[in-house]
């Protein structure tokens, strides 16, 4: 754009109202000259007075009219359908009057000059104004960038217009996949089939690929991502149509592609009746109520009207999150159900037995617990504490207080675990199993489920963060695979397996087809325009082809197996599956100790815990019969310290250096003695095998 006109569009929009009114008085006094000489073909006229009367009324009823209209409260890079008919409206009017004028006063003006001046200030008031905001928009569509969306329907029509008035994005064309939208022009665009896809992003030079698809399935849209992933392109999406609708996001609000478009499974709309069962009219408690699924089921539950809603958590934060969440949503639909968030640990029974008496509880779901495998690997105690006592605690407080029904949320790591966190969780659902033979006025259920997308912890917003960083990606293995499940729709199956249950049931939630954790990387970078590449095969094909072949943009790296994880998780400890009436939902019939039997088994960890004694917890959950075996070695940062509290950093030193082991594995090793806050550090010297020298330091030098 020139200066001058910068200057222009850069004015006070009082300046540019007046410029625009003192530029129409020049353009329809020009208008009327211009009519009179191409109908009298010479310009005696000019000589005329009468010429000059009819010009001195039409431009100023001209020019009034404009402003009646609102003609000048037009913004002239917007100008549209509306400003076009203000605009032939004030012109039409203008002629009547100056024909009006010419046979009211007799003016020796023909008869065919209003008609020709009609027609004349049509094209020069209007021709000025859209050629200021041609130049204007060329100019913004040089600085845009240029994106090819996916959809040509109702959604990507209305994306294109907001886009072209925009700032950031100029579509230059559509792609769709329906045969009779092929070929067509929407919105000044041409509709091509997906397969040209490649061909039109590289003729025109597209940086982005949008898709505007709010109303296909999640296994429509997966289809649709599989074939655009090749493209090397960054993929956006519109915000869901439900979202839009309820005002949570703006039409034009660019989001990453979702994970669960990648894993394309699409929910089973929720049974009303079994979603309320247990809740509708009733006082619920969530614990953990701060945590991924504990913040869902909360909302979940909001939604199906309940008399009221104690919220339950350790986490003064996360509590405080959930209970504004849940503030903010109520205000939107208009509701004022009692939400009471309670600070609270699940290890005292006492006060969950005050509250559970207080507030006549009829229903929980339990969801407090500590989830992340490593964590709870280097912190055994607290784990078994909170996740098996705890678990303990709050299901003699439900007794106590006859609350009717009781829902553990139990997980796939519960089969066969490799590490104590399912370990706990098995106990935890042995103790519910146990319990629900014992007595009658409470019904415990236990429903058990994979990893969920988005929560504290899922790979998934750490796979973005690694992407934004550059990389690497961080994968423990590449054959490393996990079922995944949003996390809105575990806690619809949640509710409703807890409302069909019996007493003692355990429900297996069906999480769909296994998806390889790689795979995924290779698909989130894909996705983002970028290309993925993994270090140790482009290394090896180096090697064995003696050259530095061309690398990626984002390496995926593999980092090795963590204490206690599986390669493969399972949700069943044996093939005992029943289908239930819903279809997502399954009841397995599995082993189980009885009450007086767990009692002497939960007495022998809780005193071993007591005792910081980490071997015996160990050996004792491995000959319980919970399935449980270890893979790894001990991890628990208490029981390193206190086994190894008598060695010295040199005795370590010494016995590390003697080990004809590669150096990673001498680092992995050499963290286990790490006394008193000690720091190490290391280098090589001469084979990096072998020949490391170590240095050490105490944190105060």
């Amino acid at each position: 754009m020139s200066p001058f006109l910068s200057i222009v569009f850069g004015l006070p929009r009082a300046s540019k109202r007046l410029i625009q009114v003192v530029a129409d008085v020049f353009l329809i006094t020009v208008s009327f000259l211009v009519a009179m000489w191409l109908r009298v073909d010479n310009f005696d006229f000019l000589s005329q007075p009468g010429v000059w009367i009819a010009l001195s009324l039409a431009v100023p009823i001209s020019i009034a009219l404009f402003i009646k209209l609102g003609f000048y409260q037009t913004i002239i890079r917007h100008l549209g359908l509306k400003a076009t008919q203000t605009m032939l409206i004030g012109v039409v009017v203008s002629s009547g009057v100056l024909g009006l004028t010419i046979i009211l006063f007799g003016l020796p003006i023909p008869g065919s000059v209003p008609f020709i001046y009609a027609m004349v200030a049509l094209i020069a008031v209007g021709g000025v104004r859209l050629g200021l905001r041609h130049l204007f928009l060329s100019d913004q569509v040089r600085r845009k960038g240029r994106v090819l969306i996916y959809g040509a329907g109702a959604s990507g029509r209305q994306l294109a217009m907001s886009l072209r008035h925009g700032r950031d994005y100029q579509p230059v064309a559509f792609v769709d996949y329906a045969p009779r939208l092929q070929g067509s022009h929407v919105q000044g665009l041409k509709v091509y089939p997906p397969e040209e896809s490649g061909w039109l992003i590289k003729t025109y030079a597209v940086q982005k690929l949008l898709l505007a698809i709010p109303e296909a399935t999640r296994a429509r849209r997966q289809e649709i991502l599989q074939s655009i992933e090749t493209l090397n392109i960054p993929v956006q999406t519109i915000p869901d149509m439900a979202d839009i609708i309820s005002g949570k996001a703006r039409f034009n609000e660019l989001l990453d592609v979702a994970i669960e478009d990648l894993l394309g499974r699409d929910p089973i709309p929720p049974d009303p009746t079994l979603m309320g069962a247990d809740i509708t009219g009733k006082v619920v408690m969530v614990t953990g109520a701060g945590g991924s699924i504990g913040s869902e089921l909360c909302r979940q539950i909001l939604c199906q009207s309940p008399r009221q809603l104690l919220l339950v958590d350790a986490a003064e934060y996360a509590l405080y999150q959930i209970e504004q969440d849940l503030q903010q949503m109520q205000e939107r639909a208009g509701s004022s159900i009692p939400c009471l968030p309670i600070l609270a640990s699940v290890q005292d029974g006492e006060r969950l037995e005050a509250l559970l008496l207080g507030f006549n509880v009829n229903t929980i779901y339990h969801a407090a617990a500590y989830k992340h495998v490593p964590l709870v690997e280097q912190n055994m105690a607290e784990g078994i504490c909170n996740n098996v006592f705890g678990t303990l605690a709050m299901a003699k407080a439900a007794i106590a207080a006859q609350v009717c029904n009781v829902v553990l949320i139990s997980t796939d790591k519960a089969v066969r675990p490799t590490n104590v966190m399912g370990a706990s969780k098995r106990l935890a659902e042995m103790i519910c199993q146990a319990l629900a033979k014992e007595q009658s006025v409470t019904c415990f259920s236990m429903v058990r489920f994979g990893n969920v997308l988005g929560s504290s912890g899922s790979v998934v917003p750490l796979f973005r963060k690694q992407i934004e960083m550059g990389g690497p990606i961080t994968v423990t293995h590449p054959d490393i695979t996990r079922y995944f499940m949003t996390i809105p729709e575990a806690a619809q199956l949640v509710i409703q397996a807890g409302a069909m249950a019996r007493g003692g049931d355990v429900f297996v939630l069906d999480m769909g087809d296994p998806v390889k954790i790689s795979d995924l990387a290779f698909r989130m970078v894909r996705l983002t325009g970028l290309q993925p590449y993994f270090p140790e095969i482009e290394e090896a094909v180096d090697a064995s082809n003696h050259s530095s072949g061309s690398k990626g943009d984002i390496a995926i790296c593999f980092t090795g197996m963590r204490p206690g994880e599986k390669l493969y998780e399972e949700l069943l400890i044996a093939d005992s599956a029943k289908a239930t009436s819903h279809p997502r939902i399954m009841t397995a019939v599995e082993k189980m100790l009885g009450w007086d039997e767990l009692q002497q088994l939960l007495r022998a960890i809780n005193k071993a815990c007591c005792e910081q004694d980490m071997n015996q917890v160990r050996n004792i959950l491995l000959s319980a019969m919970i399935g449980y075996a270890s893979q790894s070695e001990l991890v628990d940062i208490r029981w390193l310290q206190k086994t190894d509290h008598a060695r010295t950093p040199e005795d370590a030193s010494a016995e590390w250096l003697d080990a004809e082991l590669p150096i990673k594995e001498k680092a992995s090793s050499l963290a286990k003695f790490n006394p008193g806050g000690t720091k190490v550090a290391f280098h090589s010297q001469g084979s990096p095998e072998t020949n490391v020298a170590m240095m050490y330091r105490k944190p105060d030098q």
